[in-house]
């Protein structure tokens, strides 16, 4: 429970002033901050500014633009525009700053609970979560390239990413993985909802790499997250496990762009989310044998 009380800490943001807060940074060997952070305390800092008078207003989509990379040494200062607060929505826009720069902008709407149609997607076929190894006690093939003990548990469901050649299929290229928080939590839905978008981000970026049989633990790659959206359709809490179906439908100039379902252990759809990220090979000469056509 030690780590996951390290994530509530990061997450637990200081109130500087009614629409100014500021947050610590995880403490990892992360050249830079983990953008799945940066996007957690903007999302708490935006939840700390809806005031639901009387009704229960839930984040329903964010949309988020990762500018600069951050600096795990320094706080992050978040500032928060009340867009707008109607009847039914809530809007919110959020910037974080680091050394007098902006480094990552998110706007998320807030809606009040309503009922309405109903579908869904069906949820993947997988293996249980309690038959599969912890991704953080894996061995990558290359020293340091695995995170430490995380206070989310991850299990691949199709072996570790690096252990993947080219499927050559739609189905073997979705990368699925189980994950939820290391611990139990408080019965606060901001709190599951901020810890699922910190996770969103661990491995969506990497579905772009399987269809060519590449992982970042193994290949030379430079990895960065351009934007993330997420889109909150049922309930769920994060401390349960969570199966995270990911595909790429492309990959080009560059960037990939990568979809993600999240789904409860009862079938349900609780979350979407896209992301576009840089993908660029580290030596520029080895680009034709990095990216297959």
């Amino acid at each position: 429970m030690q780590v996951l009380d390290e994530l509530l800490e990061v997450l637990d943001l200081e109130r500087l002033e009614v629409n100014l807060f500021r947050g610590i940074s995880w403490k990892d060997e992360r050249p830079r901050v983990f953008g799945g952070q940066v996007a957690g305390q903007a999302l708490v800092a935006a939840s700390r500014t809806v005031d639901c008078a009387g009704d229960r207003r839930n984040v329903h989509s964010l949309h988020a633009y990762f500018l600069r990379p951050g600096d795990p040494s320094v706080p992050i200062v978040y500032e928060v525009d009340r867009i707008r607060d109607g009847k039914s929505f809530t809007t919110r826009r959020v910037v974080a700053i680091q050394h007098g720069e902006v480094i990552f902008n998110l706007q998320a709407s807030f809606h009040v609970e309503e009922t309405g149609l109903d579908h869904q997607v069906p949820m993947p076929e997988a293996a249980p979560p309690e038959s599969l190894p912890r991704a953080d006690e894996l061995e990558p093939p290359v020293p340091g390239r695995l995170w430490k003990k995380q206070p989310v548990d991850m299990r691949y469901v199709d072996g570790p990413p690096w252990d993947r050649s080219p499927a050559g299929d739609c189905h073997r290229d979705r990368l699925l993985v189980w994950f939820r928080a290391d611990g139990t939590l408080p019965d606060d839905p901001v709190l599951h909802t901020c810890i699922v978008a910190y996770a969103s981000d661990y491995t969506l970026l990497g579905a772009s790499l399987v269809p060519h049989g590449l992982s970042y633990f193994r290949d030379d790659l430079m990895m960065a997250s351009l934007d993330h959206a997420m889109w909150f359709h049922r309930s769920f809490r994060a401390d349960e496990w969570l199966l995270y179906s990911q595909s790429s439908p492309s990959a080009s100039g560059g960037r990939g762009l990568a979809y993600g379902g999240i789904f409860r252990q009862d079938g349900a759809l609780a979350v979407s989310v896209v992301q576009e990220g840089l993908i660029r090979p580290v030596d520029a000469g080895r680009v034709g044998t990095l990216y297959k056509a």
